[in-house]
């Protein structure tokens, strides 16, 4: 496969395989035309893989190679220490300042609409996305296919149990089930926009690589840390969700190492 892909522009792999991230989240609400009835339980287990996917993918795709990148040593390790924590800082100014909830939130506001909250949640998953598009494009921006499909596949398998968190919410609130269905496959589709940006800014200025990847890695360790881990400790799931986030890990560690 990597050898087919290599052929073609890059620019043009990256935003494609940001695309097949994206329609990830379609993939992980399908569930919801066979039962509406997904426990709790099963939700923050797979909520907690899909942290475990991101931690790994972030840490052997993204801040590995950023330091790598960046000469090794002290200055690779400082380079990448400032793109971290730019990227957490940069994510947390647009949740500050963008009309969202925290999934946390969701059911403390009291003064507004249940499917007000729901939208609102939407809207935060979508931000959350733009990120992971960028670390998907910033992947492929060196030419390295390998890490790229190895982003791609994870940021994808974490996509798709928010997908299905997204489409369970709007069943909850009597949306017909393929409507549910497409506005979750939709939340997805802001990661091409990212990764088309991750992948042409690369390619156009080769020596922000190191700076790219890792703020596309602080990024996603803040929706890690801020989001879906307090999201998994909500109802009462925390050691299934903490098995789901180490076998995420594992799995992803094997496919980065295996592909890589």
């Amino acid at each position: 496969m990597i050898a087919f892909l290599e052929q073609y522009n890059i620019i043009l792999v990256g935003f494609i395989a940001s695309v097949a991230a994206g329609c990830a989240t379609g993939l992980g609400a399908l569930p919801i035309f066979f039962t509406k009835n997904i426990s709790h339980r099963a939700l923050d287990a797979l909520l907690g893989f899909a942290a475990g996917v991101m931690l790994a993918a972030t840490s052997f795709s993204l801040i590995i190679p950023a330091i790598e990148a960046g000469g090794g040593g002290v200055k690779g390790a400082t380079i990448t220490l400032v793109g971290i924590l730019f990227g957490g800082i940069f994510l947390d100014l647009i949740e500050k300042y963008s009309p969202h909830v925290h999934l946390m939130e969701g059911e403390k506001i009291q003064h507004q609409s249940s499917l007000l909250k729901v939208w609102l949640f939407i809207i935060a998953i979508t931000l959350h996305n733009f990120p992971e598009g960028l670390a998907v494009g910033v992947g492929f921006g060196n030419g390295d296919i390998a890490n790229g499909i190895s982003l791609t596949m994870g940021i994808g398998l974490q996509n798709m149990p928010e997908g299905l968190a997204v489409a369970l919410a709007l069943i909850r609130e009597k949306y017909p089930t393929s409507k549910a269905f497409f506005i979750a496959l939709l939340t997805g589709l802001v990661e091409p926009i990212g990764g088309l940006f991750g992948v042409a800014l690369v390619q156009i200025a080769r020596p922000i690589l190191p700076l790219g990847l890792s703020f596309a890695a602080g990024a996603m360790l803040f929706v890690i840390s801020h989001e879906i881990i307090p999201e998994t400790h909500k109802h009462g799931y925390e050691r299934v969700a903490t098995y789901g986030l180490l076998i995420g890990f594992v799995i992803m560690m094997f496919l980065d190492v295996t592909l890589g």
